[in-house]
C-alpha cells in the first residue's frame, strides 16, 4: 500500500464530502487502511463511519459525511453461494473466481464460507455482473441469491490460551504467542510482518497491553484478553484469543 497515496484519497474523500454536501465512499478498506483512515480523519475532526456489511466486519466501506448525515446508505450487498455439502470450497476460491471476472479487490469485501454455503459482500455495482456470470466456483456448481439468512457463517472459532514471556516488548510477546525464538520473532517484525491494532508496527520495544489485537503475517491474528502479574521467575502472563 502507497502511504502517501493513500493518505491522499482519504483527504479528497472529505473535501468531496464537504463540497457537495453529499457521503462519499471509499472501499472495502484493509483494516491496516482503515485504521490509518481512522487516525487521519479523527484529527481532522471529520464526520466519517465504517461498515463492511454486517457487525464485526474486518474489511469496511469509509464514509466521510456533511453534517446532516447520519445513516448513510452504504452500497453494499450481501450475496449467497450455495452448493452441494460435500463439494468444499475455501476464501481462496471464491475470491480467485471473482477476481478472474476482472473485479477489483476494494469491491469485494469480507467472505464467510460454510460447508454448503458461502456469503461475500461485494459493492453495488458489481452485483449484476456476478449473478449473471458466475455459475461455478472452481469446478464446482453453485446458484447465486441477494442477500442473506441469520446466523452467518463463522470467521473462524477463538480459542483461549495462556502463555509466559520475558516481558511485555513487542519482540517478546510476538515470540511467546507464536512459539518461534525471539530472534526470529525480531525478524517478523523489522520485516513489517506484525500488525498492532491493524497498523504496522516495526519497533521491537513497543509494549502490549490489554485489548490490543496482534497479528502476524502467516502465522494467525491474537487478541489480548490480560496481562497478569509476573510469575516468581519473574516472567508476565498473558492470556489471549486466536482463531483456530
Amino acid at each position: 500500500m502507497d502511504s502517501e497515496f493513500f493518505t491522499a484519497r482519504v483527504d479528497d474523500a472529505v473535501c468531496h464530502s464537504a463540497r457537495n454536501k453529499a457521503p462519499k465512499f471509499l472501499g472495502f478498506l484493509t483494516p491496516q487502511e482503515a485504521a490509518i483512515a481512522d487516525s487521519i480523519l479523527k484529527k481532522q475532526c471529520a464526520k466519517y463511519l465504517f461498515y463492511g456489511g454486517y457487525g464485526g466486519a474486518e474489511r469496511q466501506f469509509l464514509a466521510c459525511l456533511p453534517d446532516w448525515c447520519d445513516n448513510p446508505d452504504f452500497p453494499i450487498v450481501p450475496l449467497t453461494f450455495r452448493y452441494r455439502v460435500s463439494d468444499k470450497l475455501s476464501h481462496r476460491d471464491f475470491l480467485g473466481s471473482l477476481m478472474a471476472l476482472g473485479i477489483t479487490r476494494e469491491s469485494v469485501g469480507d467472505i464467510l464460507v460454510e460447508d454448503g454455503r458461502a456469503v461475500v459482500f461485494v459493492t453495488e455495482d458489481v452485483l449484476r455482473y456476478i449473478t449473471e456470470q458466475i455459475t461455478k466456483i472452481g469446478k464446482v456448481g453453485v446458484t447465486v441469491t441477494e442477500g442473506f439468512s441469520e446466523p452467518l457463517p463463522s470467521r473462524g472459532t477463538l480459542a483461549d490460551f495462556t502463555v509466559t514471556a520475558a516481558s511485555l516488548r513487542l519482540d517478546c510477546a510476538v515470540a511467546a504467542l507464536t512459539g518461534v525464538s525471539r530472534s526470529r520473532a525480531a525478524e517478523l517484525i523489522e520485516n513489517d510482518l506484525v500488525f498492532v491494532n491493524s497498523l504496522c508496527c516495526n519497533k521491537l520495544t513497543k509494549c502490549i497491553s490489554d485489548g490490543d489485537k496482534i497479528t502476524v503475517r502467516g502465522r494467525g491474528k491474537y487478541i489480548i484478553d490480560a496481562v497478569s502479574e509476573h510469575t516468581r521467575k519473574g516472567r508476565v502472563i498473558i492470556n489471549f484469543k486466536k482463531y483456530i
